[in-house]
């Protein structure tokens, strides 16, 4: 990447997050925190590689092949394969209709934006099959307020302490049914409703995990957001106050693709 694509894309988040975060104080504490350490930047993906958990089906998922060694050739590269969906990954709006959006036509602003965090990890560890609510976000707005435009609202479930036990993160029954929490239709509706970017969890997907019609996946990426899914452990990153980067491959065409996502928080671990 060039010197003018780089400086190109930090103009865009800089723009982004002073926008997002238009307390002057709060928003440069934070970006200036960066390099003193007092700002913690958490990376919430995982590392790509063929031992992560595949959607059901998948029969092949990930490949590497090294094509250069610095014994050999002085360098080293390696070429690689995997699907769109897999690890860490992002869903654009074309992954589901009515969605259009390519991953490489989605708005570099919408890449940017303040964390909400849900965490439904105590209904989750009673029910699986737990759809949260819209109530839990009007007890998110009533203990915080109102949820900003341009926000990226996470769904905490605790499903990451399964990762990478492909047995325990799917959660299958006998059937072969997965079983683990997601969004509500009724949830989704109401943060599209907000004007939200994405959303994401915790989770191989954000219906959750017995769904079958995938109902929350037509409606969010069908209202042009997108989604974050397979998100490394959100323990770290608090209910309010944090602030997302959102940094997928730009694949041109793609329904999605690998991506990387970081928290920004106050303090120091």
């Amino acid at each position: 990447m060039g010197v003018t694509s780089r400086s190109g894309i930090f103009v865009v988040g800089v723009l982004a997050f002073m926008t997002l975060f238009p307390h002057k104080s709060e928003r440069d504490d934070l970006l200036a925190g960066i390099s003193s350490g007092k700002t913690r930047v958490v990376d919430l993906s995982y590392a790509i590689n063929e031992k992560l958990v595949p959607w059901p089906g998948d029969e092949k998922w990930f490949e590497a092949k090294v094509n250069a060694t610095v014994e050999k050739n002085g360098y080293f590269t390696r070429s690689f394969w995997m699907l769109e969906h897999y690890g860490t990954h992002l869903d654009a709006p074309i992954h589901f209709p009515p969605g259009k959006t390519t991953v490489d036509q989605i708005a570099a602003k919408q890449f940017f934006g303040p964390a909400v965090v849900l965490d439904v990890s105590a209904e989750g560890a009673k029910d699986a099959d737990y759809q949260m609510p819209v109530s839990r976000i009007e007890q998110w707005e009533k203990k915080h307020s109102r949820i900003l435009e341009g926000s990226i609202v996470l769904l905490r479930t605790g499903w990451a302490s399964r990762w990478p036990d492909a047995g325990k993160y799917r959660n299958q029954d006998a059937q072969g049914k997965m079983h683990f929490p997601g969004f509500s239709t009724e949830a989704a509706k109401l943060l599209i409703g907000r004007g939200v970017s994405g959303i994401g969890c915790d989770t191989l997907s954000v219906d959750y995990g017995a769904s079958e019609d995938f109902a929350v996946h037509h409606l969010v990426l069908g209202a042009g957001l997108y989604q974050l899914e397979n998100l490394a452990d959100l323990r770290e990153v608090p209910e309010a106050g944090g602030f997302l980067m959102v940094a997928p491959i730009k694949l041109e065409g793609g329904s999605g693709g690998a991506v990387r996502v970081f928290a920004l928080i106050e303090g120091q671990k």
